[in-house]
């Protein structure tokens, strides 16, 4: 498949991701509640058969799901797939959760697609792209957002998780001099820093692939990187690192995730004064 086909089955897997978000949508809203406890949510797994089947018949090839298991036959290219990244969030009725599609060609992200249905702004964001644009789309509209020589400021923001609110002082030292701002997923944290709404986004939790690929992708389209705890490069080279990419991670501008990465971010579960 040339950058031309990568570039070409975006619009399909768009259409695929939102079309699945409405399912997402309707449980936020249902009336007996959302179905689900604790970290699973049964729309989960309703959302990622569609998807699975959506997606294989764009592109026949491996498939790495967090609900549906996998299969790693050696192909190519690989769909990797969380049908709703902050299922916990999103069963405690907070609005951010995604819809994360990413694919790797040669264990390399070459197209991301995320999408949150329900957000606190009351709107639904799609934030994609594939490997060959000199951009991003974000629900439809073109996105130029350049993060290879940001550097963390007064100004800019760091995307943490929605638990950070009750410890503000410990995070707010933490992303200094940046403020930080907490929301549901590690998927649309990593979105909106390549849609130019933050400079780094963090997960302070052991991540696997499904978690992040997508959000990958669309960080190498804004000229970003994706590390680990150490500041090392993030990859997907085998079935453990797949079930496993890293213990922490820091997404966005090379310079933020860097210097970010080096701080003491054990101290949010130490702490509890904050």
């Amino acid at each position: 498949m040339t950058i031309e086909d990568v570039k070409q089955i975006l619009p399909l897997v768009i259409t695929a991701v939102e079309r699945a978000g409405i399912l997402l949508a309707q449980e936020y809203v249902r009336p007996d509640g959302r179905r689900g406890s604790g970290s699973k949510a049964d729309v989960d797994a309703e959302i990622e058969k569609v998807l699975r089947s959506e997606l294989l018949n764009i592109l026949p090839c491996d498939f790495w799901g967090e609900e549906t298991g996998h299969v790693l036959s050696g192909h190519r290219f690989c769909w990797v797939v969380d049908p709703n990244d902050g299922t916990s969030d999103f069963l405690r009725g907070l609005k951010g959760s995604a819809l994360s599609v990413g694919l790797l060609e040669a264990k390399v992200p070459v197209l991301g697609v995320v999408h949150a249905p329900v957000t606190p702004e009351g709107i639904s964001d799609c934030i994609a792209w594939a490997r060959g644009m000199d951009h991003l789309l974000r629900n439809g509209l073109p996105v130029r957002a350049d993060l290879s020589n940001q550097q963390l400021s007064k100004s800019s923001r760091v995307m943490v998780s929605s638990s950070a609110g009750k410890k503000p002082q410990t995070n707010a030292a933490l992303c200094a001099p940046g403020g930080f701002h907490p929301m549901p997923s590690i998927a649309y944290r990593l979105a909106r820093v390549a849609a130019g709404d933050g400079v780094c986004g963090v997960s302070l939790y052991p991540v696997s692939a499904h978690d992040v690929v997508s959000g990958h992708a669309l960080l190498i389209g804004a000229n970003g990187v994706l590390v680990d705890e150490h500041g090392a490069q993030i990859s997907y080279t085998d079935e453990a690192e797949m079930h496993r990419v890293s213990n922490r991670c820091f997404g966005g501008a090379p310079s933020a995730c860097a210097e970010l990465a080096e701080r003491d971010w054990e101290s949010v579960f130490a702490d509890d004064s904050g």
